[in-house]
């Protein structure tokens, strides 16, 4: 069975996505915390570096979405694909939530001791939760199933 090339594109999208989520979330910035002299400094590179990571994510969705997008113009989508189109979504909307509410509300809280420690616990659920939605689509995309009807690429 012969793969198309978008969903190949969607599946190096999709693992870029989670990797970078992956590695960021759970290697770099505990590494960041252990190393550096202070948790200030780790603070903030682990800010600027969850920064990038967001522009990374949504580049990776909305490439993701444009690709589902054109395999059926015009056309409601698949079951098996809407599915997917919602992991995606949902994942997006999670990163630009971080990063444009959690992560502003975060660097406040630091600044006139507000509740720190619930921004804090808010923006590493919505990260992970973001984190479920891109491996969940990966693992949609990686399973063997054909997510559009056989036509040439």
């Amino acid at each position: 069975m012969r793969v198309p090339v978008r969903q190949r594109v969607g599946v190096v999208a999709a693992a870029l996505w989670w990797g970078s989520l992956t590695g960021l979330g759970f290697v770099v910035v505990p590494l960041l915390f252990k190393h550096l002299g202070s948790p200030a400094a780790a603070g903030a590179m682990a800010a600027k570096l969850f920064s990038a990571q967001t522009w990374l994510s949504a580049s990776c969705a909305m490439l993701m979405l444009m690709l589902m997008a054109f395999n059926q113009p015009g056309a409601a989508p698949a079951p098996r694909l809407r599915v997917l189109m919602q992991l995606v979504l949902a994942g997006l909307l999670l990163a630009l939530l971080v990063e444009f509410g959690v992560a502003p509300r975060i660097v406040s809280a630091r600044i006139d001791g507000g509740n720190l420690k619930l921004w804090h616990g808010l923006g590493t659920a919505m990260y992970v939760g973001q984190w479920l939605c891109a491996g969940l689509a990966l693992w949609r995309l990686t399973a063997g199933e054909r997510l559009t009807p056989d036509k040439p690429d």
